[in-house]
């Protein structure tokens, strides 16, 4: 059974930045893309970043390009998700999400076959 767990929340101030990290186990990593998405109370959850299962193409949120940066490290079966000039807005619980290479919709959550149990980013103004 695939399993996610993801770290590196906290609080940071507006301007910030934060390394979220995912760790995959109990499958073959190499076989699924990952992604990052976040949610806020009463919302729906959003798509924020998503790589290839080789580390190659990636995908972002409009509204994050340039700021975020997805990795991964597949001798690691790690994802990591750089955020650099967070906002207050972006307070949300962020998390890691896999989808088996079979299939890739990068950008809907409901594609996603795994999903870590979250971590919290505050940001204060």
């Amino acid at each position: 059974q695939v399993h996610l767990v993801e770290r590196g929340g906290g609080k940071v101030q507006a301007g910030g930045s934060l390394r979220l990290s995912c760790t995959f186990s109990g499958g073959a990593f190499d076989q699924y893309a990952t992604g990052w998405f976040r949610q806020t109370p009463g919302k729906e959850r959003e798509f924020a970043a998503s790589i290839s299962w080789s580390a190659g193409p990636t995908y972002y949120a409009d509204s994050l390009k340039g700021r975020f940066t997805i990795s991964r490290d597949n001798a690691k079966n790690m994802t990591y998700l750089e955020m650099n000039n967070l906002k207050p807005e972006e307070t949300a619980v962020y998390y890691c999400a896999a989808e088996g290479r079979s299939k890739w919709f990068p950008r809907w959550a409901d594609k996603y076959d795994y999903w870590g149990q979250g971590t919290q980013v505050t940001v204060s103004s």
